[in-house]
């Protein structure tokens, strides 16, 4: 990953075989406040649990353990990094669970923080380098299953295949077959980028509804309806519904910048 540090894995999960490409988050159970993601990435390697990237979101930084075309071996484990979260020696560990390797990507972000204090309340410094970077290899930013169970109601949550089948971004707790209480209620809109693109569309919309043009905010939740029917060329069929016919001209201009 671009910008980021590079903490080398000194095991990862194999080859990947294929799939869907996703993203899994998943908290480490220490305080963002005072463990670095190099000292977190550190204790993976030691612990043989290494994921494809560490992330303080105080701290805002990155650590590469893994590369992305490997799977990692965090799902399925401890969800701490204390000794007693793991008491066998990485080179007793065993073989990890089969779901890491499930995807022609399946990128694991292992995040500094708890499960009980989601961690999209931080700050979350370098998130968006992290999303560009998901998305420089093709890996959506919808959250298929939807907000991540709270904590501890994860370890309960029955991750559907289904929904683990169509790719995209997911909580520990989502992933099908494993018990996992991560990464809590995080707020997935912060965490995909929407929530920030959603206030810059209200912002613009004050703007463009004084030039008597249509809001920016319209034109977009039209579009992303037709892009999920597959209608339209350029997803300008279902403006005309959302709109009505004398407004399509005006949204098809606006549809067209930026």
């Amino acid at each position: 990953m671009p910008g980021a540090g590079r903490i080398w894995g000194t095991t990862d999960g194999g080859p990947l075989r294929g799939g869907a490409p996703r993203a899994v988050w998943q908290t480490l159970g220490a305080d963002p406040r005072t463990v670095s993601a190099g000292s977190a990435a550190r204790r993976l390697n030691q612990l043989g649990r290494a994921c494809h990237l560490v992330w303080n979101p105080v701290q805002g930084d990155i650590v590469q353990v893994i590369p992305i075309l490997r799977a990692g071996r965090l799902l399925g484990s401890p969800e701490d990094l204390s000794e007693t979260a793991h008491p066998k020696p990485a080179a007793d560990a065993g073989q990890v669970a089969e779901v890491n390797t499930e995807g022609r990507l399946c990128v694991q972000i292992g995040v500094v923080a708890f499960a009980w204090d989601p961690f999209t309340a931080w700050p979350m410094t370098g998130l968006q380098q992290i999303l560009e970077w998901l998305g420089s290899w093709g890996i959506p930013r919808q959250w298929p299953a939807g907000r991540p169970a709270p904590f501890p109601h994860g370890l309960t949550t029955l991750g559907d295949r289904r929904l683990w089948a169509r790719g995209g971004q997911f909580g520990a707790s989502q992933v099908p077959g494993l018990t996992a209480a991560g990464p809590g209620a995080v707020d997935v809109d912060l965490l995909s980028g929407r929530a920030a693109q959603t206030r810059q569309l209200e912002r613009a919309d004050h703007i463009t509804a004084r030039a008597g043009r249509v809001p920016a905010a319209a034109v977009a939740l039209a579009s992303e309806r037709a892009a999920d029917r597959q209608a339209a060329p350029a997803g300008m069929g279902d403006v005309y519904g959302y709109l009505g016919n004398d407004e399509a001209a005006t949204a098809g201009a606006v549809s067209r910048v930026g």
